[in-house]
């Protein structure tokens, strides 16, 4: 989870050590670290990895990990890459600045309007009577990636080779993805989660939407070969007991995307190259997203395939709990047919001890991940494991979290962010309104035989 901790420069904040530091008391087998950028490009307050600089507060973060978990917690982090997406404009903003006027645009708008003289207006002209023209007259004149942009904000695709530092993806990111992980490495981290799942570059890759006439796309050998590539630069940029694996979706669940079928031949091929584990998710897409109010940037997390990936206690009758388990189970038994035996983790609304064990003994995955529940009570696992699973405080999946997710807001949890009893000295958000870590709990002691 990001929860916009980080300095507006991408670096580890105290902030984020005490958030770290609050979960690592729970004491989990492993704690992934947040999607981390592996560009040194502005990011706003998401962490980033892309340069040197950053191995100091990264090491800190290690070091806050291991000290609060007692060193039974492993930390791994999350390497991500993302293309640029710009905030939805002001019609007047758009047509007057980033509109690229073509011929197209004059002999379209003269025939839709009856009005031949436009076939060589100026484009000052033609701006000024498409920023007045009508829903209709737009949805005939614009292309579908032009009224895209004016809808919803601008996104830039891997399909998009028309521009050279697109086009020269498959040259740059494995050596990026490798240099991050060196430093991930060199930071105290016992290994990587490749982010190749929901609306980054790399998913977008994988995805049957990518129709790349370059063997990067179109077949599944030339979405897969990408991934693959990173990986292979990666294992071979760090040492042997370093884990690299990589959390990728089971179903993109998006008209024309990828699906189950696909998952499975990538789990095979994955497995086939090495990946030490495969972290499967689900949906969180841009294709479906709704649009976004002027001036803010479209949130893949609004649509059906956003729902999916976050469901609510709203989502539909099936309720949020282990929605992704039937995708872990049919990746895993196919790669257990096949002989391999890489371990699978599922997530996705598994927040109580009988339904993780249950996935468990079932075979539907091999490792259990907890975000939404883990926020709301960091302790949820060592409550359950002491035989306190009475204290749980159980995540309501209303996605408050989210909420102040897609608002680049400090995120919280509802349960506990608005107590009247948080410890004197609690850091609270920037505005004021909100606690920033969950309470602090003790196990109770108990009286020596």
């Amino acid at each position: 989870m990001v929860p916009w901790r980080a300095s507006s420069e991408g670096f580890v904040t105290r902030e984020v050590l005490d958030w770290y530091g609050r979960f690592a008391e729970g004491r989990p087998a492993v704690l992934v670290v947040e999607a981390t950028g592996i560009r040194d490009v502005p990011s706003g307050p998401l962490l980033r990895i892309g340069h040197d600089r950053y191995l100091e507060g990264l090491e800190e973060l290690v070091s806050v990990v291991r000290a609060r978990s007692h060193g039974e917690t492993r930390v791994l982090i999350q390497c991500i890459d993302f293309l640029a997406i710009k905030r939805r404009p002001e019609p007047e903003k758009f047509f007057a600045r980033f509109l690229a006027v073509t011929d197209h645009h004059r002999h379209a708008l003269a025939d839709c309007l009856g009005r031949p003289e436009l076939r060589d207006g100026e484009d000052g002209v033609i701006r000024n009577v498409l920023a007045g023209a009508s829903v209709e007259i737009l949805a005939e004149v614009l292309d579908a990636r032009e009224l895209e942009a004016l809808r919803m904000g601008f996104r830039e695709r891997v399909t998009d080779l028309e521009q050279p530092h697109i086009r020269e993806l498959p040259r740059v990111l494995p050596a990026l993805f490798a240099q991050a992980a060196r430093r991930a490495e060199r930071a105290g981290f016992d290994g990587v989660e490749l982010h190749y799942a929901h609306a980054y570059t790399m998913a977008s890759f994988l995805s049957r939407l990518n129709d790349r006439d370059d063997g990067y796309g179109g077949t599944l050998e030339g979405r897969v070969r990408l991934p693959l590539e990173v990986h292979r630069a990666v294992r071979e940029g760090v040492s042997s007991s370093f884990v690299v694996g990589c959390r990728f979706l089971g179903d993109e669940v998006i008209e024309g995307g990828s699906s189950i079928e696909d998952a499975t031949a990538f789990a095979l091929r994955f497995a086939e190259a090495g990946f030490d584990f495969l972290s499967v998710s689900k949906g969180g897409k841009f294709e479906d997203a709704k649009a976004p109010k002027i001036g803010q940037a479209a949130y893949p997390y609004t649509g059906p395939s956003g729902h999916e990936c976050m469901p609510t206690i709203y989502a539909s009758g099936e309720g949020p709990f282990g929605r992704n388990l039937p995708l872990s189970a049919a990746l895993r038994r196919a790669l257990r047919t096949r002989g391999f035996q890489t371990p699978v983790i599922a997530a996705g609304g598994i927040q109580t001890f009988e339904l993780a064990e249950a996935a468990l003994l079932r075979g539907d995955c091999d490792l259990v991940a907890s975000a939404r529940g883990s926020l709301a009570d960091p302790d949820w696992f060592l409550k359950a494991r002491l035989g306190l699973g009475r204290e749980v405080r159980r995540c309501q999946f209303t996605n408050y979290c989210e909420g102040l997710d897609q608002q680049h807001k400090e995120v919280t949890c509802r349960l506990w962010d608005h107590r009247k009893d948080a410890e004197p000295g609690a850091p609270r958000s920037k505005d004021g309104r909100r606690w920033l870590l969950a309470p602090s709990w003790s196990p109770p002691e108990t009286d020596s035989p």
